[in-house]
């Protein structure tokens, strides 16, 4: 007999919305959606109306700043007076399993259809294994109208390859009920928590959406993430097989490393 994963929603208040967009940025390598995605929520002021729970969340409580546990959870929050009306999703972990994973996706792309959401963007990271100066943006789409206009928008095409997890489950999802989809990924060692791919994608999308984002908290992560690569690379050229350093030595600041 399969495992059912088990998916709650809870809602608190269905906001009425304007050809509204979703935003996804959930936990993954080097963190990069998911930094970008809570800085916008930040930046832009969004308010939760809604959590997620599934059973194939990872078996953990997440410990709070005033010292209390929570669920883990995938939270919805909503920003208007835009160009279109924004929906964020962040969230404490992906599930752990591809039928919870599918179902996710399935239980995300049916709240997009009740809020009428014309686009879902999900953010994420392209891994490459060595570290960038400036990082470059991929990109995909389920609309090959949205993959001709890349190169105006210094985005580089990817046209192989897979995406795994729910960056792509999502897109994949909305495709099937209409919904057009782009995944934007930033150029990542995958060794750190990289702000700078996130600031990347960032720069990206607030053109793409037409909105502007106050990118100085974030460029200073940015900075941050570039001594601590610089560290590494030190580091690494000392130890003798070139390795890199455990998450458990890079700098704590950052945030995001388990």
């Amino acid at each position: 007999m399969s495992f059912q994963p088990k998916i709650t929603t809870e809602i608190y208040e269905m906001p009425k919305l304007k050809n509204p967009h979703l935003i996804c940025g959930l936990p993954g390598s080097g963190y990069v959606g998911k930094l970008a995605v809570d800085y916008l929520i930040e930046e832009l002021k969004g308010v939760a109306f809604a959590n997620i729970f599934s059973s194939s969340f990872p078996p953990q409580v997440m410990i709070l700043p005033d010292g209390t546990v929570d669920q883990m959870k995938s939270t919805l929050y909503y920003c208007r007076n835009m160009p279109n009306d924004i929906v964020f999703l962040t969230g404490d972990a992906q599930p752990v399993t591809p039928e919870s994973e599918y179902a996710m996706a399935e239980e995300i792309v049916g709240l997009c259809k009740k809020l009428d959401v014309t686009t879902i963007y999900t953010l994420a990271a392209y891994i490459t294994g060595s570290f960038s100066k400036n990082p470059k943006v991929y990109g995909t789409s389920t609309s090959i109208e949205v993959v001709k206009q890349f190169a105006k928008q210094d985005i580089y095409t990817m046209n192989a390859g897979s995406i795994t997890g729910m960056n792509g489950l999502i897109i994949g999802a909305g495709k099937a009920k209409g919904i057009t989809g782009i995944c934007l990924l930033g150029e990542t060692s995958g060794y750190v928590v990289d702000a700078k791919a996130s600031k990347a994608i960032l720069e990206i999308l607030s053109k793409m959406l037409g909105i502007k984002i106050n990118m100085a908290t974030l460029s200073k992560r940015a900075e941050d993430t570039e001594h601590l690569i610089k560290t590494i690379e030190e580091q690494m050229g000392q130890r003798p097989t070139g390795e890199p350093l455990p998450l458990q030595q890079q700098d704590k600041k950052l945030g995001y490393i388990s």
